[in-house]
């Protein structure tokens, strides 16, 4: 199956990144409780950068895989090129915002003044690795666009290994270079994307000659940003809603103290671990259904989503049932304070019951904007995290408190993955009725 076939080099590539990404976590955890706490305030705010890249990618990905599947080479190669220029000004853009409001941002999370110098030390240097993190990830997305998830997964593998080589040396020294504590976590983010941009441009550019070599100029630009931005800016919107609602819930988990706010950050950590699959999918799914879409194969895009969804909720069921025989273990590895382990322990009980349910979502979700109906991926999202997980855990929090809260949102996401199904299988079936009728008027 095609699916399969470019699904399993990004799962590979994923597993690889993510589990780095809990190796940084585990290296920030040995400075202590308040330093683990901090880099847990991190989290919304930087998958807050990172989602607008992932939506531009989202559009670029979409835009090329209908221009490709219709045969327009010349045409692909300029959005290819005007999507990698377009994402640099907005990540600068965006990083010079972020730099200016650091301590407003984080304060009204919750974070207290302790805290706010350890994020402080940490955020101003990964906004500027957020500015070498956006050209790879939209570069990946044009690579993907071409049928290509081999490279990409070789891509985020080599960055993410790149970054925990250097954790500990720029964490904790050695030789001549200093320790500098949790810096050192974002400066080795910095260092291992700027590598990653350099090889990234040089594929794109030199090897599979899928961007223009130079500029382009203002009416190229125009033209070529577009249809990505008319699709990445509400992609990017919905994928932002979700770090900013979970910065909502962090600031509920705040009033629990800081080792609450430690374990809530390991447990989004192992989170992404879980979802690898269903997040290795949402990436190679999309380039398939557009692909289809432009060549009016809409059936056959019907049938790759449900075999999709039905993996994902038998796979997240075996993954819970492993998760939560493993819980205690778990904890144990990211922390010494029984307090914080205890939590990790109740948030790996609980929530990912509910993951099967919110990759359906999350599937549903890029399909939407696969099928280039951003909006309507907004709109999903905006139900599933504001009338659905904020208030859901919110309740469930007043009443029973953290346990209450991770119930809360287990329900959420069982609602809303039985609506996700139902809308999008519903928009396929219109759409291939519409193709229906214009073939007999033909």
């Amino acid at each position: 199956m095609t699916i399969r076939k470019m699904t399993a080099p990004m799962i590979i590539g994923m597993i690889v990144m993510m589990t780095f990404g809990l190796v940084d976590t585990f290296f920030i955890g040995m400075l202590g409780t308040q330093e683990l706490a901090a880099i847990s305030f991190t989290f919304p705010v930087t998958f807050t950068v990172i989602s607008l890249n992932i939506g531009l990618g989202i559009g670029t990905s979409a835009v090329i895989a209908k221009q490709l599947g219709a045969n327009k080479q010349s045409q692909a190669k300029e959005t290819a090129t005007g999507a990698l220029m377009l994402t640099m000004l907005m990540a600068i853009l965006l990083a010079v915002l972020g730099v200016c409001t650091v301590d407003l941002v984080f304060s009204l999370m919750g974070a207290n003044q302790t805290l706010l110098v350890y994020i402080r030390e940490y955020m101003v240097v990964w906004y500027g690795a957020g500015i070498f993190l956006s050209m790879p990830m939209v570069g990946n997305s044009v690579l993907r666009a071409s049928g290509d998830t081999k490279t990409p997964s070789f891509v985020m593998a080599s960055s993410g290994l790149v970054n925990v080589i250097l954790d500990p040396v720029l964490i904790f020294g050695f030789g001549p270079i200093p320790a500098m504590g949790i810096q050192g976590a974002a400066l080795a983010t910095l260092i291992a994307w700027g590598l990653g941009l350099i090889y990234i441009l040089y594929i794109l550019a030199v090897q599979r000659q899928l961007i223009e070599p130079r500029l382009l100029n203002w009416q190229e630009l125009k033209r070529s940003s577009g249809d990505i931005l008319r699709i990445g800016l509400p992609a990017a919107g919905a994928n932002m809603l979700t770090p900013i609602s979970t910065g909502v819930v962090t600031a509920i988990i705040a009033g629990y103290g800081p080792s609450a706010v430690a374990a809530w950050g390991v447990g989004g950590r192992l989170e992404s671990i879980a979802s690898i699959v269903v997040l290795s999918l949402s990436m190679s799914l999309p380039p398939f259904i557009s692909q289809n879409l432009g060549a009016n194969k809409l059936q056959r895009a019907s049938e790759a989503f449900s075999v999709c969804v039905k993996f994902v909720l038998l796979w997240q069921a075996l993954i819970f049932v492993i998760i939560a025989l493993l819980s205690h273990p778990i904890a144990n590895v990211f922390t010494d304070e029984p307090d914080v382990a205890s939590i990790i322990v109740l948030f790996l009980v609980i929530v990912p019951l509910g993951y099967g349910f919110q990759g359906v979502t999350i599937l549903a979700n890029s399909s939407f904007n696969a099928m280039h109906m951003p909006m309507s991926a907004l709109i999903l999202n905006v139900i599933r995290l504001f009338v659905f997980i904020v208030p859901f855990s919110y309740i469930g929090s007043v009443y029973f408190d953290l346990k209450g809260l991770f119930w809360g949102a287990v329900l959420a996401n069982l609602v809303v993955g039985c609506i996700a199904f139902l809308w999008f299988k519903k928009v396929l079936k219109t759409q291939m009725a519409i193709e229906e009728i214009k073939k007999e008027l033909i």
